[in-house]
């Protein structure tokens, strides 16, 4: 007897296997949870109830996933019921067993599904997964409750605090399954297995029975451990105290109330600006992915690569490159150079043992692909260059000239400078279509930021090199145009120059850096400083000394502790002091002398500021200008600023970036405030034409991402 669902083109179909319904979601790509799949497989419960001959129940995913969660498509949107609770309190009240067979990705309320089945099996590559708290999330349709019941209140905490992925042999560790296949034929093992359980006559096991938490003192214990730590690493996000909220509810209260529990939690944190900025962050830093000389375009090879420097960025850039799996060689000016850059990349390597990110052996096996020399000739067969040498235009041209003369025809050739025309380093050779801005963050081999900065006479197959170089590097690209500073750096100069007129103006360094803390960055601009050094940004200054415009205002409070040698961590006093080697600085009372001086020799009264005044100054200025920066077309959204400034500059995720809480706040808000503040300095505050044009036609940044 053969039972099947119709239309036979449905993203759910049954069909009778002997005694099994076999229930197969084919919804390509990933099997995601649109309301079909969830109507399919309440149909398909109904079904298997409603026939005598069906003694098992077997859920698959057709494709590469069992289900790999959500659709994403419907983000956002009304929902369509039947809601996913209702599906799984449908499988789970299934009067027959319901096997769910894992492969692929069960993530989020794919893994829910399995929960709410009777028994589960994974193969090989299975990974699994509740990490719904990287959307500003918590599993709403029973997860905190079965997975806590299931695992036990510690294990689930700590795969739905994490977010993290499981593999099939992890899974069964914890107890998220029951077996793990012995071949990675996820439709055989799932078979058999049903045939198994109908063979020893298994009952419908619920996990809602589950005794996890039956030891009540550990599961309380582990929960405030869980609270404690949870309220120090995730300031400012409201989903993870929910997710321990719910644990602890399902410790404390029958099923039926867990579940009421759980759904008021997740709702309300589908309705919080949190899930908005954490959903806009999630699809941004994938659009950023994307630039218009990508498509088409086919990427050159890229198995071998050359690094010219072997300070802590060009260490940092060739312990990235050795990471991804590429052969690296260094070039530096002498032996003494080259040994200490090969100290540097010893260094890193060295901590990730230390911290057990790394094995000796992998350790090893990277430094072997490893290489350095001090001729540029030993790059002869590299198929990328990138020299992070000092930030000089005559010494990057010298470098390119020697990298024009060894390297073969073909060969990316990339510069890491942070603020120099490209343009111009790229012309001052005889192949400028090969030369290319790949610029790192420090430390470059942990920063996700990319910035792949566009030359004007570069070739499309050079920028997709760049692109899917960044995807080997496991980092966060984002296109930019050729100009002082490009996307990240050039908002820096501005968003830094506001902090210090706040500071001139009255604000101490340390109450600035207290309020963009609050605000949900993790250093405060002063902190920022001191940590990479003040005469990094004391050195830009210089640089564009013969170029500032002689009427815009100018605070010298950074250059004079410069001036004193206190350039931040690396001598022990900057804006903060760092007693005995410590990490975290002290406020300085020298500093505050010297800023009260500059004060009077600049004429400025004093005055209060609150500290939302300060957030309010030091936001307007950065969406001014990244506002000024999507309207030259150096970067091509506003969504392009918002992931370089959360994956380079530590804005807080869960506000989406600068030109999402821009829009959350209002757009006509931001320029409310600009032109109040221009009050005082028309020439730093001069609104963006393009919000300026947004505003008047009722417009946002979001609409610039949807038309692009």
């Amino acid at each position: 007897m053969t039972l099947s669902s119709a239309p036979e083109t449905a993203v759910v179909q049954h069909a009778l296997r002997g005694s099994v319904l076999v229930v197969t979601i084919d919804h390509a790509p990933v099997n995601a949870l649109n309301a079909a799949v969830r109507r399919g497989l309440i149909d398909a419960i109904d079904a298997a109830d409603a026939n005598a001959a069906v003694r098992a129940v077997l859920i698959v995913g057709a494709g590469r996933n069992f289900i790999a969660g959500a659709d994403i498509r419907e983000f956002g949107k009304p929902a369509v019921p039947p809601s996913l609770p209702e599906v799984c309190n449908r499988i789970e009240a299934c009067g027959k067993p319901v096997i769910a067979a894992i492969h692929g990705a069960a993530l989020g309320g794919g893994l829910e599904v399995a929960l709410a089945s009777h028994y589960r099996i994974a193969v090989e590559g299975a990974k699994l997964g509740l990490p719904e708290v990287q959307l500003g999330l918590l599993p709403g349709a029973g997860g905190t409750q079965r997975s806590a019941r299931l695992i036990g209140a510690q294990a689930a905490l700590s795969l739905m605090l994490s977010g993290r992925h499981v593999g099939a042999q992890d899974a069964l560790r914890l107890g998220l399954v029951d077996r793990v296949g012995q071949s990675d034929d996820v439709f055989a093992e799932g078979l058999a297995y049903a045939h198994e359980l109908i063979a020893t006559h298994a009952a419908p096991r619920r996990t809602k029975n589950a005794r996890g938490l039956a030891d009540k003192e550990a599961s309380a214990a582990a929960i405030a451990a869980a609270r404690a730590d949870t309220q120090k690493t995730a300031r400012g996000l409201a989903s993870p105290l929910k997710i321990v909220d719910c644990v602890e509810a399902a410790l404390n209260l029958p099923f039926d109330e867990g579940l009421r529990f759980e759904r008021e939690r997740f709702l309300e944190c589908r309705e919080s600006p949190q899930r908005a900025g954490l959903v806009h962050a999630f699809f941004a830093e994938r659009e950023a992915q994307k630039s218009p000389e990508t498509r088409g375009a086919q990427p050159r090879a890229l198995r071998s690569a050359g690094v010219l420097g072997g300070g802590t960025m060009g260490a940092g850039i060739a312990v990235a490159l050795l990471d991804a799996g590429l052969a690296v060689t260094m070039i530096e000016r002498d032996d003494a150079s080259l040994e200490r850059g090969r100290a540097h990349v010893e260094k890193v390597y060295d901590g990730s043992v230390e911290k057990g990110r790394m094995t000796p052996e992998a350790k090893a096996r990277a430094l072997q692909r490893f290489n350095g020399d001090t001729a540029y000739d030993a790059l002869a067969g590299a198929d990328l260059v990138i020299e992070a040498v000092f930030e000089d235009m005559t010494v990057k041209k010298a470098v390119f000239a020697q990298l024009d003369r060894v390297c073969k025809p073909g060969a990316v050739l990339a510069t890491n400078t942070s603020y120099l025309d490209i343009d111009e380093i790229a012309a001052s050779i005889t192949r400028p279509q090969d030369v290319l801005g790949l610029h790192f963050f420090s430390p470059a081999n942990i920063m996700k930021l990319l910035e792949v900065v566009v030359p004007a006479r570069v070739t499309a197959d050079v920028v997709a090199t760049g692109f899917e170089l960044a995807k080997k590097l496991r980092k966060v690209a984002v296109r930019a145009g050729v100009c002082d500073g490009f996307i990240g750096n050039r908002m820096l100069a501005v968003y830094r120059a506001a902090a210090d007129h706040l500071m001139e103006d009255g604000a101490s360094p340390y109450q600035v850096d207290q309020a963009v803390r609050d605000f949900g960055f993790p250093m405060g601009p002063y902190q920022v400083i001191d940590l990479a050094g003040g005469d990094i940004g004391w050195a830009a200054r210089k640089r564009r000394a013969a170029t500032r415009d002689p009427n815009a205002r100018y605070v010298r409070i950074g250059d004079a502790l410069c001036e004193r040698g206190w350039l931040g961590q690396k001598t022990g006093r900057g804006f903060y002091r760092y007693e005995d080697g410590a990490r975290i600085g002290k406020p300085d009372a020298e500093v505050e002398a010297i800023i009260d001086a500059e004060r009077v020799r600049a004429g400025v009264t004093p005055r209060a500021f609150s500290d939302e005044q300060i957030v309010r100054r030091y936001m307007a200025a950065m969406i001014n200008e990244g506002a000024n920066i999507v309207h030259e077309g150096i970067a091509q959204r506003p969504l392009d600023i918002d992931a370089t400034l959360m994956h380079g500059f530590g804005f807080p995720r869960y506000r989406g970036g600068p030109m999402h809480y821009a829009d959350s706040i209002g757009l006509d808000t931001v320029l409310a405030d600009i032109r109040e503040f221009a009050k005082e300095d028309p020439l730093f505050w001069r609104a963006s034409p393009l919000i300026v044009d947004l505003v008047a036609r009722g417009k946002n940044f979001a609409s610039l991402n949807q038309a692009a």
